[in-house]
């Protein structure tokens, strides 16, 4: 049952700004954060600003915290485990049950903020919304399936148990392309095995981890099981260093850029923690020739374009058999035209909205610019669009080759890249010739191929004639140097448990 049933907005929050040409009050922190059930400002009182995207107003400004805030955080959260752990299934699951309801509540107010901070359309934050609190609502029901074991024991006088037991304080470190979503994921998993949470979210993208902190006061959980710690660029490797190498934290869950990953991974050797990672990826799209072309293109629209190409399950790569080449392209040209309308993601019927910054953009025209060098067809776009520094032109080129950045690198931007095959085999190899591993879409209407091919891609999650597939009843996840562990799903409580194994003797 909720106690509160209103989203407490303007108790709190305090900023206006102009959207449409019309003055909104809107929920942005006035310069604190959430430690041990507090809302308190960085001790040294620094803050950072909070930019939109689409126009670079500041949002809001949010506390710059440093280790002396982390240590604070980790330290009540640690002694908060040692409480929540000892709290029933069915009174985490409730709690968690509440979040849910509460997050469905004030699902508007939520996608107004992602949009706000991060640019995304609010259609698509309003998708976030619903597909974050899903995960609320999934671990809600699995907190109270977290079973144990029994094993014949080769023993008459024995019997052996084997328990899961939550593991401790987990850091959780999110990316600014999911602010919401990404932190519910991780964090409903580790409330519901016990465990008790430091969260760290992108510097882009802070405020939304806030309002799920004021949820969390708002649903009762009590103090120091979640924590928000809001860090500068500047703060954020020491910050993100200290929980990696704190030993009062348990484990590190850890959503962002390969390299990053690396160098959290290395970090928390020293005091040989679980880690899991969601890493970079650079997603393949094969259309064979078998395939519904029309399926296809609504396919690759769907996963290109998402948050104008700024998710880590993307199509980074359009590989395109040759019979059906042309027709796919023009098809794709023509939906692109027709369907994408650029500009700020809270003006109606836009479906592409800025990138996240303008290094963003730089990093896109980079990809876009050496393509062309290197031999590559501008179909459409390839330029900064009219509407700002940071929104790129919906783009679609042609004659993608093995050696240009956009087949090595996350291009993480709207640009389409379409590379002709001619057989199963060299499709397969083309696919499957980066380090990178976390997702891949193919469409074909031959089924020995559609087993044989998702056999061989070499990815962790795969699409077959369909372009979303992340759900929280699925488990998310890559493999190669695109990560460890898998999140969402039954198994997303394994990254929060740990296994004890008892033996009792003496049964005679």
């Amino acid at each position: 049952m909720l106690l509160k049933s209103t989203f407490q907005i303007k108790n709190r929050f305090k900023c206006t700004i102009r959207v449409w040409r019309t003055i909104h009050n809107l929920s942005v922190p006035d310069g604190k954060t959430y430690i041990n059930g507090k809302w308190v400002a960085a001790k040294s009182g620094k803050t950072f600003p909070v930019l939109n995207p689409a126009n670079g107003e500041i949002v809001a400004n949010v506390p710059d915290c440093g280790d002396e805030e982390t240590n604070e955080a980790v330290d009540g959260c640690y002694d908060a485990f040692k409480t929540w752990k000892n709290t029933t299934a069915k009174e985490r699951a409730g709690f968690l049950r509440n979040m849910f309801e509460l997050q469905m509540k004030n699902s508007k107010s939520l996608a107004h903020i992602i949009t706000l901070e991060g640019g995304k359309t609010l259609a698509e934050s309003v998708g976030e919304i619903t597909y974050g609190a899903s995960f609320f609502e999934w671990f809600s029901e699995e907190a109270r399936r977290i079973y144990g074991d029994i094993v014949p024991s080769p023993f008459k006088n024995r019997q052996l148990f084997f328990f899961r037991e939550p593991i401790g304080v987990a850091g959780i470190i999110t990316p600014w392309n999911f602010p919401n979503a990404m932190i519910t994921r991780k964090v409903a998993a580790a409330l519901a095995a016990g465990c008790t949470c430091v969260i760290k979210p992108a510097e882009d993208t802070p405020l939304s981890a806030l309002a799920i902190a004021q949820l969390a006061e708002e649903a009762n959980i009590p103090p120091g099981v979640i924590n928000v710690i809001t860090t500068s660029r500047n703060n954020t490797p020491s910050v993100g260093k200290r929980l990696c190498e704190h030993t009062k934290v348990a484990t590190i869950s850890f959503t962002g850029s390969t390299a990053v990953g690396k160098l959290l991974f290395e970090q928390s050797a020293s005091t040989v923690k679980r880690v899991s990672l969601e890493l970079g990826g650079n997603a393949p799209f094969i259309v064979f020739n078998s395939a519904d072309v029309s399926k296809a293109v609504t396919g690759a629209m769907a996963s290109k374009f998402r948050n104008s190409g700024q998710t880590c399950v993307c199509t980074n790569r359009i590989l395109v058999q040759e019979k059906i080449h042309d027709d796919f392209v023009a098809a794709l040209a023509k939906a692109m035209q027709n369907q994408l309308k650029v500009g700020e993601g809270l003006k109606p019927d836009v479906t592409t909205g800025p990138l996240i910054n303008e290094n963003a953009v730089r990093k896109v025209e980079r990809h876009v610019q050496d393509a062309l060098q290197k031999g590559a067809n501008l179909i459409l776009g390839g330029k900064i669009h009219s509407c700002g520094k940071t929104f790129f032109e919906p783009t679609l080129l042609t004659n993608l080759k093995k050696d240009m950045l956009i087949s090595k690198e996350e291009t993480f931007g709207p640009v389409a890249a379409v590379m002709k095959f001619s057989s199963e085999e060299e499709a397969i190899e083309i696919a499957n010739s980066t380090r990178s591993g976390l997702s891949g879409y193919f469409y074909s209407e031959d089924i020995s191929q559609i087993w044989r091919v998702a056999k061989a891609l070499e990815v962790g999650m795969i699409g077959v004639n369909e372009g979303i597939f992340s759900c929280a009843e699925a488990a998310f996840g890559g493999v190669k140097e695109s990560g460890l562990g898998r999140e969402g799903s039954r198994y997303g409580i394994d990254e929060y448990v740990q296994i004890k194994y008892m033996c009792l003797g003496g049964l005679d």
